[in-house]
């Protein structure tokens, strides 16, 4: 079985180039036009797929070939493509960048051949003129099953400019099919880790997007690039659905004498559903997403199907979440309702389970730790053994203590800013058995911080993580399961299935 949706990649030689201004004003462009576009994000990334939401009106979803396996990229992309006239994938640092040591595997080129997608090259011009063809012509030769379709030039100078770049690359056989102007870049902010999320600066980053679009319609020829999207060959496979995922047996498990850190036989003791989606929509507005999202906790305490009700931490603190763990929460039978921690000051009525994603409490630790009473309904609810799932920004928040500000106190730890970047994919596998995993269950995650936690892992740990080197990390204590790493449970919905179901019976 296979599916045709009209789609394009757009990649970069290099970060920097100008790969998020250009696809997200693609995906601002076509939606002004009326297309209900498909927003994707090569990789791990939470922050653009936020500015995607924006300019299509549908929740910004991830295509990791690393997180989830290259198995998993065709029919994620159809989940998140049912209903649209096109859809637009954004890539990740240069075209041929991939995960550490593992050859092109999570680059944007892997994942435009896994999708069948035809690319279109963003070419920084500001400091060149004939040399652009030797560097469109290399990437386009590099991989023959890689199909660059076009080239957009970003920051090109003058009408001269453009005329000696257009010149030059008459012989690379590659069409130019758009150029922007030097002058009139949309600027974003960004700090420590990269782009300010949409939802810390809304009104603006709908302006921003606004801005986008109409750049790239006024700079690129719209009609030959939905064409070039048209050429794409069909995606095999059928499209993932978040029932059929939960109701399929775990398929990731290895062996605990695996484990980093423990000899064989030695064993431990004992979504962001949306992000700017919930906001000002796109141009194009965009049909509903794929499955129902979460509710406000307002809607009461038992969803239809009566199932246990799990909260999600959001707002602008905790921005980080993959779509499909909210749809593989409902789909395992819960209830799934956000509330803001920055705001709310109780957890909502009825709360069984409670998972806090990524995010930037580390910026918002004040007001966190102001809002005492969430604080400690949050640790009643962990030490009742109620499940907890905490990553990254989750983990700060459940600690005794973040920069000296009072936090949740459920873990015996504390938690810094640091000036030292931690990043990179990691390979994981359970020490014990927790409410996401049991012992020995494999798993690929992401890191992504520039905080430290002292200590880095409690008496059980979370993980035994094997890459770059053996160690274990994060906490494991009564129903909460707390570490740095990000995962993806499209990867292992079995993750959501023994939550929900711990949740029922804690």
């Amino acid at each position: 079985m296979s599916a045709s949706v009209p789609r394009l990649v757009v990649a970069a030689p290099s970060s920097g180039s100008g790969k998020t201004t250009v696809a997200t004003g693609l995906m601002a462009a076509f939606a002004a036009r009326g297309l209900a576009v498909s927003p994707h994000k090569v990789g791990p990334d939470y922050i653009d797929p936020g500015y995607h939401a924006l300019a299509t009106g549908r929740v910004g979803r991830n295509l990791d070939a690393y997180l989830c396996g290259p198995e998993l990229v065709g029919p994620l992309f159809l989940h998140g493509a049912r209903g649209c006239d096109i859809a637009v994938v954004e890539g990740v640092m240069g075209l041929y960048d991939g995960a550490a040591g593992e050859g092109e595997l999570a680059s944007t080129a892997h994942v435009a051949k896994l999708l069948r997608a035809p690319v279109v090259l963003v070419v920084d011009a500001s400091s060149q003129s004939r040399s652009v063809a030797a560097l469109v012509h290399g990437f386009a030769s590099w991989d023959p099953e890689v199909r660059v379709g076009g080239v957009i030039l970003n920051k090109v100078g003058s009408d001269r400019h453009e005329e000696l770049l257009r010149e030059a690359l008459d012989s690379a056989g590659v069409p130019v099919l758009g150029v922007l102007r030097r002058v009139g870049q949309v600027e974003t902010p960004s700090r420590h880790l990269g782009l300010v999320p949409v939802a810390e600066r809304r009104a603006a980053a709908v302006e921003a997007v606004a801005a986008m679009g109409a750049q790239v319609a006024g700079g690129c020829d719209l009609e030959a690039l939905a064409a070039l999207a048209r050429s794409a060959g069909a995606v095999p496979g059928a499209a993932w659905d978040a029932a059929e995922a939960v109701a399929s047996p775990t398929h990731h498990p290895t062996r605990s004498d695996e484990t980093p850190g423990r000899q064989p036989g030695d064993c431990a003791a004992g979504a962001r559903p949306k992000d700017a989606g919930d906001g000002p929509k796109g141009a194009g507005g965009g049909p509903k997403d794929p499955g129902d999202g979460p509710k406000d906790p307002g809607d009461g305490p038992k969803g239809a199907g009566g199932g246990p009700r799990v909260v999600v931490a959001g707002g602008p603190a905790f921005t980080f979440s993959y779509a499909e763990h909210a749809e593989l929460l409902s789909a395992a039978g819960a209830d799934v309702v956000v509330f803001d921690p920055l705001r709310d000051e109780e957890l909502p009525e009825g709360t069984r389970g409670l998972v806090i994603g990524g995010g930037f409490p580390e910026v918002y630790a004040a007001e966190l730790s102001a809002n005492e009473p969430l604080r400690k309904a949050v640790a009643e609810l962990a030490n009742s053994g109620a499940p907890v799932a905490a990553e990254c920004a989750g983990l700060l928040y459940l600690c005794r203590e973040l920069d000296g500000l009072p936090m949740c106190g459920v873990l015996d730890a504390s938690a810094r800013m640091s000036e030292r970047l931690t990043l990179g994919y990691r390979d994981a596998v359970a020490v014990g058995d927790s409410v996401l995993a049991v012992a020995g269950t494999r798993m690929r995650g992401h890191e992504f911080h520039r905080t430290v936690v002292e200590p880095g892992s409690g008496a059980e740990p979370a993980w035994g993580v094997r890459t770059p080197r053996p160690r274990v990390e994060g906490f494991v204590q009564r129903g909460v399961h707390a570490s740095y790493l990000h995962t993806h449970w499209a990867s292992e919905p079995g993750v959501a299935r023994r939550f929900v179901e711990r949740c029922r019976t804690s």
